[in-house]
């Protein structure tokens, strides 16, 4: 059994740096722009381009655009690469839980009392 944070490292952070990057190569910048402003190597951004990286789970379409108008304000300079451990979190927190245990083959009664303290979502919880 996996624990919840575990879950969320290996998979629903990786996912939404994946979806992050290519939406800032799609506005125009360069790998290595994007591994400055993700604060990631260029091989790390290459790897999520690729998704040889956070392609374990797929993110729904309204966690897609929370991604997509992160990536914009980056682009445009409304948002800041000091925002992007916030933001990142408050996207993590619109990730549904149910949605990536099932992806993941989970069964939630699996992940025990405590599942909320880290794969705790404000769409749907465990």
């Amino acid at each position: 059994m996996k624990p919840p944070c575990e879950i969320v490292v290996w998979y629903v952070i990786p996912a939404i740096r994946s979806e992050l990057a290519k939406e800032l190569l799609n506005l125009g910048m360069k790998q290595k722009d994007v591994s400055e402003l993700m604060d990631i190597t260029q091989p790390a951004v290459s790897q999520y381009i690729t998704d040889k990286r956070g392609s374990g789970i797929k993110l729904d379409d309204n966690v897609r655009g929370l991604i997509r108008d992160f990536a914009k304000e980056l682009s445009d300079g409304t948002a800041t690469k000091a925002q992007l451990i916030g933001r990142t979190c408050a996207i993590c927190k619109h990730v549904e839980t149910v949605d990536v245990l099932r992806q993941l083959n989970i069964d939630k009664s699996e992940l025990g009392e405590d599942c909320e303290s880290c794969l705790g979502s404000e769409v749907s919880k465990c």
